[in-house]
């Protein structure tokens, strides 16, 4: 019987890239599993094609800058399972572009979903898992989230605070029965390059600078984070480039922020537009 065996699971952004991925993995490893989404047709379409393959998978759609409406997704979700043994909060956005060229609407709207999201999952599902004495509380962050990039500062920050708020609730959580991990990936094949709102950024060029090359599966991704999971990991960096770009932080910061800077340096002319 394994870690995960009829376990409940939230997973926010679930309908699609690494929140469907999640959902998947973590059907596959014999967990129940309730997906939640803003996009319900998009969620009801994925729910469906695992319900197809056998699975049963509830959904609840959910806007997770809505405060009060987390905490009554997390309450049915318990009413209806009778328990909740993980959050994975993975709903996130991305604005592209210098901090020169973006509104603080821009910076407004990724950290209302990035951070504020993560903040309402978060509390909401500690109270809970504190009542029932168990449960484990799993952020999704990003490798910008230990590593200062450029064109995504916004970005950046939110997955700041994520890692920030995990490390520090796991602090006080420790003790009282309740598990906490931070997950921060480096580049995964899913659509948020694509779809991500961008401003004053040429995308094609954008999407031909980045490192792809050292990128893996949002499956693949998925089956490192349950992995991690399972062993109740505190940090769980997925990729080989995202943990040795973790390792140069931790032994030169200012090392680090200077080959970024030097990268960005060679590529800017292409992916910055001239002209706002």
């Amino acid at each position: 019987m394994g870690t995960f065996t009829d376990k409940v699971a939230v997973i926010t952004g679930a309908a699609s890239g690494i929140g469907f991925a999640l959902s998947q993995e973590l059907c596959r490893r014999g967990a129940r599993v309730i997906m939640s989404d803003i996009q319900e047709d998009l969620l009801e379409k994925a729910a469906a094609g695992l319900n197809s393959q056998g699975f049963d998978v509830r959904t609840l759609p959910l806007d997770v800058t809505d405060d009060q409406a987390f905490k009554a997704m997390i309450d049915r979700a318990i009413s209806e399972k009778g328990r909740l043994d993980y959050i994975f909060n993975n709903a996130g956005i991305a604005v592209g572009g210098e901090v020169q060229d973006c509104e603080v609407e821009d910076w407004r709207k990724v950290l209302e979903v990035n951070l504020f999201g993560v903040i309402h999952g978060t509390v909401h599902a500690y109270k809970a898992m504190l009542k029932q004495g168990f449960g484990h509380i799993v952020n999704i962050a990003s490798i910008e989230g230990l590593t200062p990039f450029p064109c995504t500062v916004s970005y950046v920050t939110s997955k700041y605070g994520v890692v920030g708020l995990t490390n520090g609730l796991r602090v006080e959580a420790s003790s009282l029965g309740i598990d906490v991990s931070v997950v921060c990936p480096g580049f995964i094949q899913t659509s948020i390059f694509e779809t991500s709102k961008v401003v004053n950024i040429d995308r094609q060029n954008l999407l031909k600078n980045l490192p792809m090359n050292f990128s893996i599966s949002a499956e693949e991704c998925a089956r490192r984070i349950c992995n991690g999971v399972e062993k109740k990991k505190a940090f769980i960096v997925v990729t080989g480039f995202a943990k040795v770009l973790w390792a140069i932080g931790r032994i030169s910061p200012s090392l680090l922020i200077w080959l970024v800077g030097r990268d960005y340096a060679k590529t800017r002319k292409d992916v910055r537009l001239q002209s706002a």
